[in-house]
């Protein structure tokens, strides 16, 4: 960091503050991830030389708004003992992180750049691999990280063609999966599939007291309409991640909204849809990760500042 990032950071304004007060204590807002550049005079006051995950996170924790992070580079590479370390002494005790899962436990199919030899675009032998799970990605975070560990979840990316099982199947594969899991952490499935969102499905969740992730994307019914469905709680608590407008390509969002510096495209169907997320989260008295991505409206903080203040205006209505 330059000299100038050794002056004190500036007080959150009023507003924020304001606002973070009225959040309920079940709701822990939050973005998926948080090295952006673009946030700079809102989230960040102090300028980094690349992404700096760690240094980042110590401005990121006094953003009043923020009350959980997602730990979505997991997906790629599960992260060292190191790098947790690296995070933990950032994160105020307690602050709960919401972690995506190795895509080596959770893709159907290795990708073009896979880094196994011979392994690219063929079926992945370590798919839904109990034990892997456990060494790899468990292991690291029970021994350096487990007051940091709010959730895991496993994002299974959209299965094409015969690599697409049918509902019955689906439930029997994660049933035997998350019967080898320690049940002292908290998972959650996110589905890119909606022949997969079935009552079958929510019942494995259910017995497990594994979270339906809500998620709004391309090619997912929203996530109102995924609050509609009858097994969408089927754990003591929720996450729910406002990733993309439903039939928006990903590589589109980031074509349109980098630098992430600001909202600019507003989606009211999906700020309605979280509102209805937490009115009913608190009707269950759960607790409720809610994750906002720059790909949604362009600006992560931006959103969770919309939907917090729309949920304001309705509370104020009904008292």
């Amino acid at each position: 960091m330059t000299q100038p990032d050794l002056f004190p950071l500036p007080e959150p304004n009023a507003e924020l503050r304001e606002l973070a007060a009225q959040v309920p204590p079940s709701i822990r807002f939050g973005t998926s991830t948080w090295t952006y550049d673009g946030w700079f005079g809102d989230v960040y006051h102090r300028h980094y030389r690349g992404p700096q995950p760690a240094n980042r996170l110590e401005e990121y924790v006094r953003y009043p708004l923020f009350r959980t992070v997602g730990i979505d580079s997991a997906f790629y590479d599960p992260p060292s003992e190191e790098e947790l370390r690296s995070y933990a002494r950032a994160l105020p005790p307690g602050f709960p992180c919401v972690s995506k899962v190795w895509d080596r436990i959770t893709a159907k199919r290795l990708n073009q750049e896979a880094p196994q030899p011979g392994l690219a675009g063929m079926r992945n032998p370590d798919f839904l691999n109990a034990a892997l799970f456990k060494d790899a990605v468990l292991g690291p975070y029970g021994r350096v990280f487990r007051d940091h560990a709010g959730a895991f979840v496993f994002e299974f990316q959209a299965m094409r063609g015969k690599d697409l099982p049918d509902p019955l199947a689906w439930a029997d594969q994660l049933d035997d999966f998350f019967a080898q899991l320690p049940r002292d952490f908290r998972y959650g499935v996110e589905l890119r599939n909606p022949e997969l969102l079935t009552g079958l499905h929510g019942d494995v969740l259910k017995r497990h007291g594994v979270a339906h992730v809500f998620n709004s994307w391309s090619e997912m019914p929203s996530i109102g309409e995924q609050l509609d469905m009858a097994w969408t709680f089927p754990a003591a608590f929720t996450v729910a991640r406002a990733l993309l407008k439903p039939g928006r390509r990903y590589a589109d969002a980031v074509k349109q909204f980098q630098p992430y510096d600001r909202i600019q495209e507003a989606l009211p169907d999906l700020r309605r849809d979280l509102v209805r997320l937490i009115t009913e989260a608190q009707r269950r008295r759960i607790e409720a990760f809610i994750l906002a991505n720059n790909r949604a409206e362009g600006n992560a903080p931006g959103t969770i500042r919309e939907v917090m203040r729309l949920w304001r205006e309705g509370d104020a209505e009904s008292t």
